[in-house]
């Protein structure tokens, strides 16, 4: 069999046997280690499709060594790792796994909300460490979600689902985007907003959008200052929207309340990372689209994705410049 996928992380076996009706595979051995750069090009030179997460880059160096290469289907609905452009110029095609993890990671960003507003990490360490000796009034008092005012920055399918998410806690929903979603404020009853007066109003700004050129570094030390001082920012989107180093600056001099990311700059986080140090900070590590299910769904549009480039077929998810 010449055809060959590469997988670059360890998968369950159910998804690895319908590959193998196909195609010859190669799986990486490790589902949490991401497989070494010097590996991942050695073992993709002879392969016909990769299965990659964000861990892998692929480049200009990855297409002069994967010279078999006709797909790389990514296991993310962020293709932030790929250089898309250089591989249409190529022809290979490339896809992700969007709308799948849509609901799953508007939840995780709900709970993070939820999560940093009430203090609740703070919480149950309280508890852990055995301070719990008596009750007072304002004992870890932390913020309501119901009734406030909530910014969502990116009204793509994930910021939709957050927004339907605030029904029932009387929340005013604010929106901003790089265009207007008129049908998204018929229909959830969100308003738009220039990106300062979202900044100026909110109580929470929840960072929903794709990491591309204009939104890199887009939440900064004059971000920052726009922001209420008691606002708590949720990033589901990309670590790379924030600049680290002036959102501690920003929680430390009390311009704004704190932060509750799902996603860092550099992942994974280290271990001296001043985020660790700081109870205004949550940090977890990337789980947006964690739950069986929403994996399972991810990882079997991976594999249809790579049958049907195998066939010479158009795949379901195909990502292509605008």
């Amino acid at each position: 069999m010449n055809e060959k996928v590469l997988v670059a992380r360890q998968l369950p076996e159910k998804f690895i046997n319908q590959i193998k009706e196909y195609a010859e595979v190669d799986v990486w051995n490790s589902e949490l280690e991401p497989m070494p750069r010097e590996a991942f090009l050695e073992r993709s030179q002879d392969a016909t499709i990769v299965i990659t997460t964000l861990s892998e880059q692929i480049d200009e160096e990855f297409f002069n060594n994967a010279t078999r290469i006709k797909g790389v289907v990514n296991l993310a609905v962020g293709f932030d790792n790929i250089d898309v452009k250089l591989a249409e110029e190529k022809g290979v095609v490339v896809t992700n796994t969007p709308e799948v993890l849509t609901e799953t990671t508007a939840e995780l960003g709900f709970t993070l909300m939820l999560t940093a507003a009430r203090r609740i990490v703070e919480a149950v360490q309280y508890v852990h460490n055995g301070e719990w000796k008596s009750w007072g009034p304002y004992l870890l008092a932390g913020k309501d979600v119901h009734g406030s005012t909530v910014g969502i920055y990116g009204m793509g399918s994930i910021g939709e689902a957050f927004a339907r998410r605030l029904k029932g806690f009387n929340c005013k929903v604010l929106y901003h985007n790089r265009s207007r979603k008129e049908e998204a404020e018929q229909q959830l009853n969100v308003e738009y907003r220039t990106m300062d007066e979202l900044l100026n109003e909110s109580d929470f700004v929840v960072c929903t959008a794709p990491l591309t050129p204009e939104t890199k570094g887009i939440f900064n030390r004059e971000t920052f200052k726009k922001m209420k001082n008691s606002a708590i920012l949720i990033n589901i989107g990309r670590g790379g929207h924030i600049v680290e180093s002036d959102l501690i600056e920003a929680i430390e001099q009390q311009e704004i309340l704190g932060a509750a990311l799902d996603v860092v700059e550099n992942e994974p986080i280290s271990d001296d990372h001043p985020f660790l140090k700081m109870d205004q900070v949550i940090v977890v590590p990337h789980i947006g689209s964690s739950s069986i299910a929403t994996r399972d769904k991810m990882v079997q549009l991976c594999v249809d994705n790579a049958k049907q480039i195998m066939s010479k077929q158009d795949p379901i998810t195909p990502v292509k410049l605008k």
